[in-house]
């Protein structure tokens, strides 16, 4: 598996939306990782992240794509400029 710093967030939120882009990623091809903070952090015993909020990366190479799939998908959760193409 590639290290973390080939991978680039493309989204952050609930698990069953991020659970349904992995599916969509698949189709396309996309390899991406999930990342639950405070899910981890109550299994060290401290907690962490919030509640409900999952991270979802994407191979850098792929992030273009990826982020036009999630943005597609869930526009609503796009209202600021943390996501941008290219970047």
């Amino acid at each position: 598996m590639d290290t973390e710093d080939n991978y680039k967030r493309v989204y952050t939120g609930s698990d069953v939306n991020v659970q349904y882009l992995q599916q969509l990623f698949d189709k396309a091809g996309i390899s991406s990782r999930v990342r639950n903070d405070f899910d981890s952090g109550l299994r060290a015993g401290f907690g962490g992240g919030m509640p409900g909020q999952v991270l979802l990366f994407v191979v850098n190479s792929h992030y273009d794509e990826a982020l036009k799939i999630a943005r597609t998908t869930f526009p609503n959760d796009y209202n600021n400029e943390e996501f941008r193409d290219g970047e």
